[in-house]
C-alpha cells in the first residue's frame, strides 16, 4: 500500500484477509497435533499462530492494529507466544499523501488546511495506528500539532470488532490456554469502547481540558487543544517542544535529571488514580516529552500528549486495587495476605466468591506470584531505583490454564488500568530514575515485610 492509500475500510476485502488467517490457524493447530508434545514445541506453536495474526493484522491497519496493541496487553487474556507477536504492532501506519489530507479537511472543515492555517507543513512529523501529526502556524496561537485522521478509520471499528472476536473465538477451540469466552467478550468489549472514544477527537480535546484543569502538577506539562481548529477528524493543540524518551536520553542527562523526571511522572499518576480517579490509559513512550527547563526552573519538565485514551476508576475499584496491593505487601507467611488479596479480587469480580482460600493458595496463588511480585515491586521500598526493575514475567501455560479456569470477568476498568501501570513501569525502568515511591496512595506497607 504505497503513501497515496487510506487503510483498507472495504468490508469483504478486510474479512477475506481474516478468514484467510483463520483458517491457517486452523492448520497450525493440526499440524500441531501431530507433533511430540513440549514446552518448546507449545511456545513455538504459539509464536507462530501470533505471526499468523500479526501479518493479517498489519494488511488490515488502521483500528487492526490498534486492536494487536491493545490486546498484546493483557498477559491474563492470550497464549504469552501469541502475545509477544502481536506487541510489534506498533505505530507502522503509511503516511497519507497531500490529496487525502486535504479531502479529510474539507470534510471536517469546508477549506483546504493552508485556509485555515497561517503555515500548514504538508508532511507528518509524527504517525500514529489511527491518524498522523502535522505542524503548522495558527494566528494567536503560535506553532501548533495537528492531528489528522486516517479518512474511513472510524467505520471499520464495528467490522475490525467482529473479525478479531472470530479469530479469537478459532484460537478458544485448539489446546492453546485461553479464559473462558464471558472474560475474552469482556475484555473485547472494552477494546471496542477503548477505540470509539480514541476516533473521537472533540472528546479527546475535552480530555485535554479536563486533565489541564484538574490534574496540574509542577513537572507536568499538558498541551492545550485550540477547539476552533477542532473537529471529529481534526485535533489542533498546543506544540511542546521536547524530545521522546530515547531522544532525550541520547543527551545523556544527569541521574538528577532523570531522578526528578520519574518523580514527576510517578506523582502525577499517583494523584490521578488516588485523588482524581481518572488516568491516561495509554502511556506509551511516543505520548511523552522532555522539555527544557524554564529559567525559574532547574528541573526536567514533561509533556504529556494524546488524551485519546483515558480511563474513569471508580471509588470501589480503587479501593479493591489498594486491598489487594496492601495485602500482597504484607510476609509471605502471614496467613492474612493470600485471605486479603482473595477477598480484594472478588469485590472486583475477577474470581468467583465460590474460590475458598484454600483453594486459591493452592491453586492459583502459584500461578499469580510472578506477575504480582512485579507489579508491586516498586511499593517495597520507600525509594525505589527503576534501574534494578526487572522485565514483566512470562506466564506458563499451566499457569495460564489455572487463571483461565478461575478467572471469573474481567472489569471494565481492569484493561484500562493495567495498561496504565505497564506503561508507567516501562517509561520509569527507560528512565532509570530513582523514585520516591511511599507517598501519594492508601497502599500500606506493613512493618514486618522489611520495607524500609
Amino acid at each position: 500500500m504505497g503513501s497515496a492509500d487510506a487503510p483498507r475500510t472495504g468490508r469483504l476485502a478486510r474479512s477475506a484477509i481474516t478468514g484467510l488467517a483463520a483458517a491457517r490457524i486452523g492448520m497450525a493447530e493440526l499440524g500441531q497435533r501431530v507433533r511430540p508434545r513440549s514446552p518448546q514445541a507449545q511456545a513455538d506453536h504459539e509464536a507462530a499462530v501470533g505471526r499468523i495474526l500479526f501479518a493479517a493484522l498489519g494488511q488490515l491497519r488502521g483500528t487492526a492494529l490498534k486492536v494487536s496493541q491493545l490486546l498484546s496487553m493483557h498477559p491474563d487474556v492470550l497464549p504469552e507466544g501469541v502475545r509477544r507477536e502481536l506487541a510489534r504492532a506498533q505505530h507502522q501506519a503509511t503516511p497519507l499523501n497531500r490529496a487525502l489530507v486535504g479531502r479529510v479537511f474539507r470534510q471536517a472543515f469546508g477549506a483546504e488546511p493552508e485556509a485555515l492555517f497561517s503555515r500548514f507543513e504538508p508532511t507528518a512529523f509524527a504517525a500514529a495506528s489511527l491518524g498522523q501529526v502535522h505542524r503548522a502556524e495558527l494566528a494567536g496561537h503560535g506553532t501548533v500539532a495537528v492531528k489528522v485522521q486516517y479518512p474511513g478509520i472510524a467505520a471499520t471499528i464495528g467490522s475490525d470488532m467482529k473479525l478479531m472476536r472470530t479469530a479469537l473465538a478459532t484460537l478458544g477451540h485448539t489446546g492453546m490456554p485461553m479464559p473462558a469466552p464471558a472474560v475474552v467478550d469482556s475484555v473485547m468489549d472494552g477494546i471496542e469502547a477503548t477505540l470509539l472514544r480514541e476516533v473521537d477527537y472533540l472528546s479527546e480535546a475535552q480530555e485535554m481540558e479536563w486533565f489541564a484543569q484538574h490534574a496540574a502538577l509542577p513537572g507536568i506539562v499538558m498541551a492545550q487543544p485550540v477547539m476552533s481548529h477542532t473537529r471529529a477528524q481534526v485535533l489542533t493543540q498546543q506544540h511542546l517542544p521536547g524530545l521522546h524518551i530515547d531522544a532525550w536520553l541520547a543527551t545523556s542527562p544527569t541521574q538528577q535529571a532523570r531522578d526528578e523526571a520519574g518523580q514527576a511522572l510517578w506523582d502525577w499518576f499517583m494523584h490521578c488514580i488516588w485523588v482524581l480517579g481518572r488516568v491516561h490509559a495509554d502511556p506509551h513512550p511516543g505520548n511523552f516529552l522532555f522539555l527544557p527547563a524554564e529559567a525559574a526552573d532547574h528541573g526536567c519538565r514533561v509533556g504529556v500528549l494524546d488524551f485519546g485514551c483515558t480511563q474513569q476508576l471508580s471509588p470501589a475499584f480503587r479501593a479493591g486495587i489498594a486491598q489487594a496491593w496492601s495485602a500482597l505487601l504484607r510476609p509471605e507467611n502471614d496467613p492474612a495476605r493470600n485471605a486479603g488479596v482473595l477477598a480484594a479480587y472478588q469485590s472486583l469480580g475477577l474470581i468467583s466468591t465460590a474460590v475458598t482460600p484454600q483453594q486459591y493458595t493452592a491453586g492459583m496463588a502459584p500461578a499469580l506470584v510472578d506477575m504480582q511480585t512485579w507489579q508491586i515491586e516498586p511499593l517495597t521500598q520507600a525509594v525505589f531505583d527503576f534501574g534494578t526493575k526487572r522485565p514483566p514475567p512470562i506466564t506458563r501455560a499451566d499457569h495460564q490454564r489455572v487463571l483461565g479456569q478461575h478467572l471469573a470477568q474481567v472489569p471494565g476498568e481492569m484493561p484500562g488500568f493495567e495498561r496504565m501501570w505497564m506503561g508507567l513501569m516501562h517509561l520509569l525502568t527507560r528512565l532509570g530514575a530513582r523514585v520516591r515511591t511511599d507517598t501519594g496512595g492508601p497502599v500500606r506497607r506493613s512493618p514486618a515485610a522489611g520495607c524500609p
